[in-house]
């Protein structure tokens, strides 16, 4: 004889199941900030000297440390070190908010990833980031280091939505 358990014939979602897209999501996000963050650095070179201060992920931890009166007990290793940390965590959590949406969008892996790579350079730097005073807006900035971050988010995006569609298979 087989014993009835209380949840038996319940559809009750196993956890796995329903964190494993986020996690997957952010785990792709993490690795595609990898390509992008190469890319920031190698292509930072080639803007005009003028344009060549801090990229964004150095200004906003910058900011945010001064915020809460932190940055004058960091270094700039350490400075820069937080804002590693800090792109690659906002990385992850972009590509958790993808795998939230990407199954819904009948598109290609690559195109939809670009897409949202796009979506969270807009979201970012022409709203969030301006309206919580930690950047100007993008508007605001010269057109190579956006044209430079427009491609960085590309770069990040078509890179996040390959690696999703690769381990979500």
């Amino acid at each position: 004889m087989k014993m009835m358990t209380p949840y038996q014939g319940q559809n009750i979602p196993v956890l796995q199941q329903r964190g494993f897209p986020l996690l997957l999501g952010a785990t792709a996000g993490f690795l595609g900030t990898i390509p992008m963050t190469i890319f920031m650095l190698v292509m930072h070179r080639f803007l005009p000297k003028w344009q060549q201060y801090a990229l964004p992920p150095e200004e906003i931890t910058d900011e945010l440390a001064d915020r809460a009166d932190l940055k004058k007990h960091m270094d700039k290793k350490e400075r820069l070190g937080a804002a590693l940390v800090s792109h690659f965590g906002y990385g992850a959590a972009m590509g958790a908010a993808y795998s939230l949406i990407s199954k819904r969008i009948p598109l290609p892996y690559l195109l939809k990833g670009t897409l949202f790579g796009l979506v969270v350079w807009g979201g970012s730097y022409l709203g969030l980031l301006p309206s919580l005073g930690i950047s100007q807006s993008a508007d605001e900035e010269p057109v190579r280091r956006n044209l430079l971050m427009i491609a960085a988010h590309i770069v990040w995006g078509s890179t996040t939505g390959i690696v999703t569609g690769i381990l979500g298979k």
